[in-house]
């Protein structure tokens, strides 16, 4: 055998080497390395809401806690909840739809927790209706047998629907179209207003083709009190993946928290992180309002009673087979 040079990284590996000869000569354990744990397939649709999850990805947040999280982007709401249940998927990150989260409760009784959502209202503003920055539309009203439209899936049309109705609009049309569509289709005339979500209508304010007709539209139509918290998204997980990886859940959970208490005290340096997840970018991202987010352990009774009022909507539109209570999603740690 030819003579090698003993180089540093040689020396080091051959001492590395004797000492675990020696160890087991004595009877000792060997060091066993930790093996990866499960990969975590996290869902989110493309919306501001979705900020934590963003930024605990890419601050490292889930790595230093050991996770091996996988970022999933859906195109709608929906098309989360439905990975979840076919378990494509994990869990969800803020911004997706509560209500869609819901139905697949419904279909699937305790197959979902909840550990974090975003309430939004006229203050932390995540919904809004937009028409073209040249419409004369000056109230809700004014959208009376207008084309409307709305992102995909049961609960954008039904709240949709419902912010128009109660706001005066009778008789307007909803039209499904992905949330990154609805822009150009108001700039182009196809439609006359859009109930959407950020960043959809900072896009459309700064490049001077939209404009925001109203805002917090959810808390004050459906919720009767424009600062009322409306927990229209929500992080969770699937209690399948909780119940075999009860671990690793506490430990996602609380590295989320990690990304939801850096956007809160450091909202302005959080959102480059809409940058690559949503269709904002650069100078914009310092124009998009944010939402507000409520972990599973800081729900109030006053908190709960407003977010069982959201739910109630679709057990009266018959969207919900059967009344769902909210309690009974909520993570309890």
């Amino acid at each position: 055998m030819l003579n090698r040079p003993l180089t540093p990284s040689r020396r080091r590996l051959l001492q590395t080497a004797g000492a675990s000869a020696a160890l087991a000569a004595l009877g000792a354990p060997l060091a066993v390395h930790a093996q990866a744990g499960p990969k975590i397939r996290i869902g989110y649709w493309p919306i501001a809401a979705g900020l934590p999850f963003y930024a605990a990805v890419e601050l490292g947040y889930f790595k230093e806690a050991g996770l091996n999280v996988e970022a999933l982007k859906f195109a709608g709401a929906q098309q989360v909840m439905e990975g979840m249940l076919s378990d494509r998927a994990d869990g969800s990150a803020n911004g997706t739809g509560s209500a869609n989260i819901a139905i697949g409760e419904i279909a699937a009784p305790g197959s979902f927790k909840i550990f974090c959502s975003n309430p939004s209202n006229a203050k932390n503003v995540l919904d809004q209706v937009i028409v073209p920055a040249g419409s004369t539309a000056k109230t809700m009203a004014d959208l009376k047998g207008k084309r409307v439209g709305s992102g995909p899936g049961i609960q954008n049309v039904t709240l949709a629907k419902t912010v128009l109705e109660r706001g005066g609009a009778t008789g307007a049309t909803v039209v499904e179209l992905p949330i990154g569509q609805h822009v150009a289709a108001l700039a182009a005339g196809q439609l006359d207003g859009c109930y959407t979500l950020e960043p959809t209508g900072t896009i459309g304010r700064m490049n001077g083709t939209t404009r925001v007709l109203e805002s917090g539209v959810i808390a004050k139509y459906v919720l009767g009190d424009p600062m009322a918290p409306w927990f229209g998204g929500s992080a969770s997980l699937t209690s399948a993946f909780i119940k075999k990886n009860p671990a690793e859940a506490r430990k996602f959970i609380a590295a989320y928290a990690k990304g939801v208490a850096y956007v809160r005290s450091k909202p302005d340096e959080a959102r480059q992180y809409l940058k690559g997840y949503t269709a904002i970018e650069g100078p914009l991202t310092g124009e998009v309002p944010l939402a507000a987010y409520t972990l599973y352990d800081e729900f109030k009774p006053a908190d709960i009673a407003h977010f069982q009022k959201f739910f109630d909507l679709f057990s009266e539109k018959g969207i919900f087979s059967s009344r769902l209570m909210v309690e009974s999603m909520l993570y309890k740690g």
